[in-house]
């Protein structure tokens, strides 16, 4: 998919699927994207970006679905009877996955692949600015935007570099498409139980490790779950850390000193693992990679924080599955003087099922007697799936836990009960993915 034609992107508006429609609209200008979202009359400012950055919208009806269309793209969360779909199947127009077309971007670059359960957006963001200051000039797609990256014709989740430059990219183990990619290094941050057992996960992790041609840089206790590999594992040593006064954290590393400005500990490990990568992989100059990490101001979604300084702080944050609210939870409690007021909607219906249980023990250990957890019901973008679980069967588990979780029917009326019962000194904790109105209200708190 190198030469320029026309190319359709349905779901455009989507945290992967807009990052590689910015990628493909480096040399395709005649794309269009579709989305439900504008659809139902969401004007959501990603929509607003894709547009700036030439990218035409369309209607999710098959219109924009013409003869000559050189491919339809669409991800797993799309469902087989969308109607872009079905257009491009009756003019015989290939309708591609998103995997599949982004591991066609990947020929002729040394690809650097960043997989884990937990903390590949803000990882694969981290190594590629950290290329970019110190002057690789890499090609990055990524599951979320970088803050320094963002302008209104960006969203700050792709970045276009040299031809024959890295390219770094976040690779998903949700529907298995990782195992697309032949990286040349790739990152593993954690494996833990997310969308299957945590033993299909094990070995769906080990398939992926076994398609790496070079080097493998592990979190820890990942190189004793990949077992012997043909790749070299490489496991830096977590060891040192401390919080900086004000705020981040810092370890030794190679000589130096690593140092990132974001809150939890859990970023200080992401953030060796892209530093290693960088001078592993490309060969960068450690002193020149922790400035670089220094200067790093985040992803958005990733433990946001969005005050500015206010008596009740914001963060906004990502997190839908166990390990991930219980990173979020202990960046929270860091410099909190009052309480964690948390709110959390579970991304679907299939996810909370699986993971009932490990939710249940997460939430009821972060949780203290003073805090305040509501829950909204599960995020639904439509579609066939077996809606046989809720947010009430997590509730009941918490409340026998003895934890302080309450429901909440909506977004507006989270926000009433939150404004209603915030008093300064609080922190208050907005999770999940998926729902669009998370980040939004967020930014409306303050």
């Amino acid at each position: 998919m190198t030469a320029p034609g026309r190319i359709h992107v349905v779901g455009v508006a989507g945290v992967g699927m807009s990052a590689l429609a910015q990628a493909l609209a480096w040399t395709h200008p005649a794309l269009s994207g579709s989305d439900r979202h504008l659809d139902g009359g969401r004007r959501l400012p990603e929509l607003d970006a894709l547009e700036k950055a030439g990218i035409r919208l369309t209607p999710q009806d098959g219109s924009a679905v013409l003869p000559g269309t050189e491919a339809v793209v669409y991800s797993t969360a799309i469902e087989p009877d969308n109607p872009d779909l079905a257009a491009a199947r009756a003019l015989g127009i290939p309708c591609r996955h998103r995997a599949e077309v982004l591991a066609g971007l990947a020929a002729g670059h040394p690809l650097l692949a960043v997989a884990g359960t937990a903390g590949k957006t803000t990882t694969t963001g981290m190594l590629g600015w950290i290329l970019e200051q110190t002057g690789a000039d890499p090609t990055v797609v990524n599951g979320g935007a970088l803050v320094d990256w963002a302008a209104p014709d960006r969203i700050g989740n792709a970045r276009r570099g040299a031809p024959s430059a890295p390219l770094v990219l976040e690779v998903d183990e949700s529907d298995r498409s990782l195992l697309d990619f032949t990286p040349d290094w790739t990152i593993l941050t954690n494996i833990s139980q997310d969308h299957f057992s945590l033993e299909e996960v094990q070995d769906l992790f080990r398939r992926y490790a076994d398609r790496v041609r070079t080097g493998i840089v592990a979190g820890p206790g990942v190189a004793e779950v990949l077992g012997p590999q043909r790749a070299a594992v490489v496991s830096p040593p977590f060891e040192g850390a401390t919080p900086i006064p004000g705020g981040g954290w810092q370890m030794p590393w190679r000589g130096t000193i690593l140092r990132v400005r974001l809150p939890g500990k859990h970023n200080l490990a992401n953030a060796l693992l892209a530093a290693e990568t960088a001078v592993l992989a490309a060969g960068a100059d450690p002193a020149a990679v922790a400035e670089a990490l220094w200067r790093f101001n985040g992803i958005r979604r990733r433990m946001e924080r969005t005050d500015r300084g206010g008596p009740v702080r914001v963060f906004d944050d990502y997190a839908h599955n166990p390990a991930k609210i219980a990173a979020a939870f202990e960046a929270a409690r860091e410099d909190a003087s009052g309480r964690i007021l948390a709110a959390w909607r579970p991304h679907g219906f299939a996810p909370l099922r699986n993971m009932m249980e490990p939710l249940a023990a997460t939430f009821a250990a972060a949780l203290r007697s003073t805090d305040r957890l509501w829950l909204l019901p599960v995020y639904y973008a439509g579609g066939t799936t077996t809606k046989d679980v809720s947010t009430a069967d997590l509730i009941a588990r918490l409340q026998a836990l003895g934890a302080p979780a309450t429901a909440t029917p909506s977004i507006p009326d989270l926000e009433a009960t939150l404004r209603a019962t915030a008093r300064p000194g609080d922190t208050l904790l907005l999770m999940g993915a998926r729902d669009p109105d998370l980040p939004l209200l967020a930014h409306r708190l303050p």
